[in-house]
């Protein structure tokens, strides 16, 4: 993506091919030992603390009141629309996986160099454009009940502009019928391209929590370091070779951690992995661009 400014988003992006490789491919072996390896792993995440959500208002309890909200949300959350930038796109394919097959739909509107919503300094404000018409088509085709946005590598801005364009997310989503989930991104490399933007990094999802914290509980936020950790090095997060995206197993590792939140907060019963982590998904092309095995 070039913008008017001259800037080029860095492409250490992979999702352009969603198309999921036949089985029959010279490396159905190999694909086969990837999703062994993949439910293999998940056995570990199933011992991983659930993290409570920030600003989720009501919660189904054991009472017959708490068993009717948690029947009505799950009727009226049937759809969650997913963004964010290529790290959201890689934990793209077996997060659709595990949410259909808990009978939510899914749509994967994550960018590839971008992604973001805030309309911050320079170099983020064009990136944001584009995502904001995105996601007035996103919204007006798909009807979704939830959008969930993955904090970007690109919320670049400061903490006060971050806050108004979540909250302008959030608006949108409350106008649309749907409720907002923010969630933090998994800890990634900092390197050059990044470092000048680390304040910015490290803010974000300060001020995502905020606006959870101030809706009064129409904005929930979700702290995936519950998940990865916050150490971008350690093996808790993850990453792939190129230490910001995740591969099969980390990607199918968030899958099952969110969905899981996802079922707490809309009283859905998410499916087990034993349905979703060896599907299709785990010979998506983008895993193969990012080197995993």
């Amino acid at each position: 993506m070039n913008n008017d400014n001259g800037f080029t988003p860095r492409q250490h992006d992979h999702a352009d091919d969603q198309s999921p490789r036949t089985q029959h491919s010279p490396g159905h072996r190999s694909r086969t030992r990837q999703r062994r390896g993949v439910l293999a792993a998940l056995v570990a995440v199933t011992t991983v603390t659930g993290v409570a959500l920030t600003g989720c208002g009501k919660s189904g309890g054991a009472d017959g009141a708490g068993k009717a909200d948690a029947t009505e949300a799950v009727q009226k959350s049937k759809k969650v629309l997913w963004m964010g930038d290529s790290i959201a796109g890689a934990e793209a394919p077996p997060l659709e996986a595990a949410l259909k097959a808990s009978g939510v739909a899914f749509k994967n509107a994550a960018s590839d160099g971008g992604g973001t919503v805030v309309e911050g300094d320079k170099m983020a404000a064009p990136i944001a454009a584009d995502t904001w018409k995105d996601v007035a088509k996103n919204v007006g085709a798909f009807h979704p009940d939830v959008i969930a946005y993955q904090i970007t590598t690109y919320d670049w801005g400061t903490q006060d502009q971050q806050r108004a364009s979540y909250e302008k997310l959030a608006k949108t989503a409350e106008q649309a019928g749907a409720e907002l989930v923010l969630v933090s991104a998994p800890p990634f490399k900092i390197d050059d391209f990044y470092k000048k933007y680390e304040g910015a990094i490290a803010s974000a999802p300060k001020a995502a929590k905020e606006v959870a914290d101030r809706s009064g509980g129409k904005v929930r936020f979700l702290d995936a370091s519950a998940l990865w950790g916050t150490d971008a090095k350690g093996g808790k997060a993850q990453r792939a070779s190129d230490g910001i995206h995740s591969c099969q197993q980390g990607s199918a590792a968030f899958a099952k951690w969110f969905t899981d939140q996802l079922g707490r907060a809309y009283g859905f019963t998410p499916a087990t992995p034993e349905k979703w982590a060896n599907g299709s998904w785990t010979g998506d092309a983008r895993y193969g661009k990012l080197g995993c095995r």
